[in-house]
């Protein structure tokens, strides 16, 4: 599999969404969650109806002034009373209009919300190894989780206000319009100032919060590492230096999350003021017009309560600032996710599907380097026979692992090519090579499940019955008859219940289960004690049995009983061939085994 383009291109998470404006990006969140769409005419006309019922009360006074209490007859009481029943049943409707409006609101802005975590989780496993590890677990966490957390706030809080606020300004605009052409243009020529000023106030409030967004995923990092390495953290005493840590995270939240709601707390004085100027000045110039006959009382206290209902929206900018920027802030790190060209792609449709069968692997001229760092494979050709037992041995950073990673496509080489059955790896498509090929990685990672729930994971339509004879095959059942509840056993979280090699063998009775035509197993029996490593191998041998099984081997008791030993050496490959034969003339392989050797003889 040849690949030309930059490797370190998909390691960070995409950045272009962080330079976007406002509305680009609400534009853009939009589209990629249509859901918050479905029925946005019925809604919009819904929060229409509801704000403008909030102009009957306006008219309703009006009206009773002018022609209820100001008529040349006197007061007209039945009049009156019409226009006060009116009134309640239009403020019943609006009060239904308002109630309808919040639940399709409610309803569309989940499923939008729902589908936006649903597609950027599913994004997040698409990334690479180097993708994932280029970014601390619990801010990517916080992506997927508090960032779309604070878009569902706007969208059910402060979108409401806006959607609510829109047509609360266009009504009053419309009816003050209708009353008195002048006062409205005094009303709106003391206003658009202040719009023209919160539009580039936004962007400085949007940079903000995106800091605050960033701040809470470095809370979050600090305070599931701190929970995740308790034990470490106790054994090593360093309880205070941890606490130092999440304090200072948690400060610096603090003290970001407080500098952006001072910005937005500048528009409250701003607008109060801008609001009080603008109601003077209408009493002001009302009265002359009432003077000169071009407005009654009633259109006057009228236009007064309009000026209210206009003024409002302006007010609750504050808010409705605050929740839109943080959101937005959110929406861009959620976008920064889904923005991101996985390095390792699944060809899909367009790839090809493997028949069963044992494979035969080839490594051409492959090379790889991490991004920014040196090469650690340089050149590698390897050819490894279908049935074969191959056992990968080298000191540390050898390239051992890392080798073990591209065989299984968890990352891509840098130059040459990775061959499964003479098809390049990065032409079989996922749920093929997923299916044929599995890796043991050397946590042995377990989930927070029961004991059958975990071997299961690999094959989930494995009856208990199943597992029960892949055990007994492995030579496991006596250990699966110690457990306390059998299959039914918790393991807890990360397998914490049991020990480093009980979580080794419920890996490879995992892997077994899954019944994978390539198996590679790295490091399977490190940091076991020889009565549990001898467990393992046993089990091993039944694993690894008819299949092709590739080995990175830590403890050569592992390479002894391999068809065939591939020996790394400062990332290529200095000797090949049996364990018999390397271990029988000087060479790297002879001088590991006899240190590995010696040290087990202590």
């Amino acid at each position: 599999m040849t690949v030309t383009t930059d490797t370190a291109a998909g390691v960070g998470l995409s950045e272009q969404s962080a330079t976007e404006g406002a509305m680009s990006t609400l534009r853009r969140g939009l589209r990629l969650s249509p859901e918050f769409r479905a029925g946005l005419a019925g809604t919009l006309a819904l929060a229409l109806a509801s704000t403008a019922g909030r102009v009957v009360v306006p008219v309703a006074v009006q009206q009773t002034i002018d022609k209820g209490l100001g008529g040349p007859d006197g007061p007209d009481i039945p009049f009156i009373r019409t226009a006060v029943l009116l009134c309640a049943v239009a403020v019943l409707l609006t009060a239904l209009c308002a109630y309808a409006m919040n639940v399709r609101l409610y309803r569309s802005s989940e499923s939008g919300l729902a589908g936006l975590r649903v597609r950027a989780f599913r994004h997040v496993h698409d990334l690479s190894m180097l993708t994932q590890s280029g970014e601390r677990r619990g801010a990517l966490v916080s992506r997927v989780t508090g960032d779309v957390d604070q878009i569902s706030q706007f969208m059910q809080s402060g979108g409401l206000m806006f959607i609510m606020s829109m047509g609360q300004l266009v009504v009053a605009s419309v009816l003050m319009l209708v009353y008195s052409w002048q006062l409205a243009l005094l009303v709106w020529a003391a206003f658009l100032p202040l719009a023209f000023v919160l539009r580039r106030f936004q962007r400085i409030v949007s940079a903000a919060y995106t800091r605050v967004r960033e701040r809470m995923g470095d809370l979050l990092a600090a305070v599931s590492e701190s929970v995740v390495g308790a034990p470490v953290i106790r054994a090593y005493a360093a309880e205070e230096r941890t606490g130092r840590r999440v304090d200072e995270t948690v400060e610096a939240h603090r003290a970001t999350q407080t500098r952006a709601q001072a910005m937005v707390a500048l528009t409250f004085p701003v607008s109060e003021l801008v609001a009080a100027a603008a109601t003077a000045a209408v009493v002001v110039a009302g009265v002359l017009l009432g003077v000169d006959g071009q407005l009654t009382a009633g259109e006057l206290v009228a236009f007064l309560f309009l000026v209210t209902l206009f003024v409002s929206p302006m007010q609750t900018a504050t808010e409705v600032l605050n929740d839109a920027q943080n959101a937005i802030a959110g929406w861009r790190r959620v976008l920064g996710v889904l923005d991101t060209v996985p390095d390792v792609a699944d060809p899909g449709e367009d790839g090809v599907t493997l028949p069963r069968g044992p494979i035969e692997v080839r490594f051409e001229s492959v090379g790889f380097a991490y991004p920014g760092g040196p090469p650690v494979l340089h050149e590698v050709d390897a050819a490894i026979e279908p049935r074969s037992r191959v056992a990968i041995v080298g000191q540390t950073g050898s390239g051992k692992t890392t080798f073990a990673k591209l065989l299984t496509r968890l990352m891509d080489p840098t130059s040459g090519r990775v061959l499964v059955d003479g098809v390049p790896l990065d032409r079989v498509r996922f749920s093929s090579l997923r299916e044929r090929v599995v890796m043991v990685p050397q946590d042995g990672f377990l989930f927070d499940a029961s004991l059958a729930d975990n071997i299961r994971y690999g094959r989930p339509d494995a009856s208990d019955e199943d597992l029960v004879l892949a055990l007994t095959e492995l030579g496991l059942a006596d250990w699966l008859e110690r457990l306390p509840q059998g299959l039914a056993t918790p393991v807890g979280q990360r397998g914490e219940s049991l020990s480093a090699g009980e979580r080794q063998l419920v890996a490879l009775a995992r892997a077994y289960v899954a019944d994978p035509d390539l198996l590679v197993l790295d490091e399977a029996t490190s940091a076991v004690d020889p009565a549990t490593e001898v467990r393992i191998q046993r089990a091993l041998d039944g694993v690894t049995r008819g299949r092709t099984a590739i080995s990175i081997a830590h403890r050569l008791s592992t390479a002894e009983a391999a068809d065939e030993v591939i020996v790394f050496e400062a990332g290529r490959i200095v000797q090949r061939g049996p364990h018999a034969e390397l271990v029988a003339r000087p060479g790297v392989y002879a001088d590991l085994h006899a240190s590995w050797a010696a040290q087990r003889a202590l």
